[in-house]
């Protein structure tokens, strides 16, 4: 309970920023479906294309501090698959700024600080059409959170930290049911680290717990759209 506390008490130093959301987010966010390169994904897409646009506009509209880049959502082979396994797949980067106390931390501490704070909101937000969810040929969920690196920029550019947490879909499904607490989700997941462009391998996460920061965190002047509920 004392390093969950550390990493608490730290995060609740981060002061994250976000601007004005414009009328509709943008739709390159989620990949294409002829943009796949086999059958299942493609079928994937066409099957749940509305679901991962209202993903994207979600994930837009009601994290205003997070960005999404081009393909950002789509159905995607978790790295080092055998077969064509598809995973529904959210890479989010995250906005904050520095904090001291965050970077005192080891990188598996902040890692499991992103975690504790994004992975279960942003399977609730994948899962939100049951239709989705309960697809056969969805495989399992990958969450890929970024973040900038507490340290000095290399060569005049900023460096990012990087967890790529790869769940399958039985597990997904226990902890969003409550079957299963965010430990045992932790435990069960598959989580890779990189720092910058630089792989860190299979990362063992410290203690996790269900942060409730997305459902309480407000930016100042935000408004919201028009007929948006989050």
């Amino acid at each position: 309970m004392k390093g969950r506390s550390i990493v608490a008490a730290t995060l609740a130093l981060l002061v994250l920023t976000g601007g004005v959301a414009v009328a509709a987010p943008p739709t390159d966010r989620v990949l294409p479906a002829p943009e796949y390169t086999t059958e299942k994904g493609r079928a994937l897409a066409n099957a749940h294309v509305r679901a991962l646009q209202e993903l994207n506009a979600g994930i837009y509209h009601c994290w205003p501090w997070v960005e999404l880049q081009k393909a950002s959502i789509g159905f995607y082979r978790p790295k080092n698959a055998t077969q064509d396994d598809r995973y529904l797949s959210a890479r989010i980067y995250i906005e904050q700024d520095a904090s001291p106390a965050f970077g005192r931390l080891r990188f598996e501490e902040r890692a499991a600080a992103m975690f504790s704070r994004y992975v279960g909101p942003l399977l609730r937000r994948m899962t939100k059409d049951p239709a989705l969810a309960s697809d056969s040929k969805l495989d399992g969920f990958t969450t890929i959170l970024e973040w900038m690196k507490p340290a000095p920029p290399v060569n005049g550019r900023p460096v990012h930290e990087t967890i790529a947490v790869f769940i399958d879909k039985a597990a997904a499904l226990e902890y969003l049911s409550g079957q299963a607490d965010i430990k045992a989700l932790t435990g069960r997941a598959r989580i890779l680290g990189f720092d910058g462009q630089t792989p860190l391998g299979v990362v063992t996460l410290g203690n996790t717990w269900d942060d409730n920061f997305v459902s309480t965190f407000k930016v100042a002047n935000y408004q919201m759209e028009p007929g948006v509920t989050c």
